[in-house]
């Protein structure tokens, strides 16, 4: 298992300025008009001439994710969806920073603990999503090979609580949902998962939740498989899925946030990729040559600006493969499981 010294040292430090913020808050003076008008802070002193006030980061953004205490916990196993000769099924809830989201939980049978895996779905219209769809064949698989499997939703999704502004904001709700799904796990309490040894597995649109899970949280999982990728770059995910459609969507996030042309800073702090740096956790990306969704092109850009970061990714492609892996899943399972096993075993 990889260490943790350098995670837990970053959460230690977003938690202490969390608690501090919080403290200030309890117990500081009410600013002053003249703070007030200044920007200030309570208990904070003007700037000297010539500096400056730092501003906070948009909490629509990847740094204010980043900023942000993320809370995942009250895991809740619900009725029996399947019980099989190698695992149960369980539908699920948990809590994700004051929402609750439902999911569904795989696991194994047998003497644990077992190592788990959260799995982040690839896009379906909420409207016709069930739970666990998206990642069935995986969800199957992974939780017979011996690895607790927690399929989340998502917000918006199933029986999980409703956010009106997930899709005007990037759906970068979907982020917070993973990250609160990992915490989760960690909080349950159950023998038969292994809280230390957790990693994440996400399919087109989750392959772009987990890019901005490896770099809001380094240090969160241990290892991440992702496969058929949406782009790092949002905006080029907006031009080729939402804008074609004439999705309205698109007018209202622009009119919230601007385009990339009249607001560039925004887009590059949603986008992964600006973050390359951050990220901590080995990483396997999987995807088909014959992909005709999601561009083999974009995997090779994110894969280059991770590795010229000096981070420890692997692209592999499959000739003729298309978005949907029916050819070579299997293979490509078998190769993820042995990368799941080398990093959570």
């Amino acid at each position: 298992m990889r260490p943790r010294g350098e995670a837990c040292v970053t959460v230690c430090l977003l938690l202490a300025v969390a608690v501090g913020c919080a403290d200030e808050e309890r117990g500081a003076p009410r600013p002053t008009a003249t703070e007030t008008s200044a920007g200030l802070t309570p208990g904070s002193t003007a700037p000297t001439p010539g500096s400056t006030v730092p501003t906070p980061p948009d909490p629509v953004s990847l740094p204010g994710l980043m900023a942000r205490e993320h809370h995942g916990s009250g895991l809740r196993l619900g009725a029996v969806l399947a019980r099989t000769g190698a695992y149960t099924s369980y539908a699920i809830t948990y809590e994700a920073n004051g929402l609750t989201v439902s999911g569904l939980l795989n696991i194994p049978e047998g003497e644990g603990p077992f190592p788990a895996l959260v799995l982040a779905h690839g896009y379906i219209d909420p409207a016709v999503y069930t739970t666990g769809r998206g990642l069935i064949r995986e969800q199957d698989l992974l939780a017979r090979h011996g690895y607790a499997v927690l399929h989340t939703d998502y917000r918006n999704h199933a029986r999980s609580d409703h956010d009106p502004d997930n899709d005007v904001n990037l759906r970068l709700g979907y982020t917070e949902d993973v990250i609160a799904a990992v915490k989760a796990l960690r909080a349950f309490g159950r023998p038969e998962i292994d809280r230390e040894r957790i990693g994440l597995l996400g399919r087109s649109m989750g392959g772009g939740v987990v890019y901005n899970t490896l770099v809001v949280a380094p240090g969160l999982v241990d290892a991440a498989v992702v496969y058929a990728p949406v782009s790092s770059r949002p905006a080029e995910n907006v031009d080729r899925f939402q804008r074609p459609e004439d999705d309205p969507v698109v007018a209202e996030i622009e009119a919230a946030h601007g385009s990339p042309e009249e607001n560039p800073r925004f887009w590059r702090e949603i986008s992964p990729v600006t973050y390359a740096d951050r990220v901590t956790e080995p990483l396997l990306i999987h995807h088909g040559t014959a992909d005709t969704t999601c561009p083999l092109r974009w995997s090779r850009q994110t894969a280059a600006a991770f590795q010229a970061a000096g981070k420890d990714v692997r692209l592999i492609t499959y000739p003729g493969e298309g978005h949907t892996f029916h050819g070579r899943w299997r293979e490509s399972m078998d190769t993820t499981m042995e990368f799941f096993d080398r990093h959570l075993r």
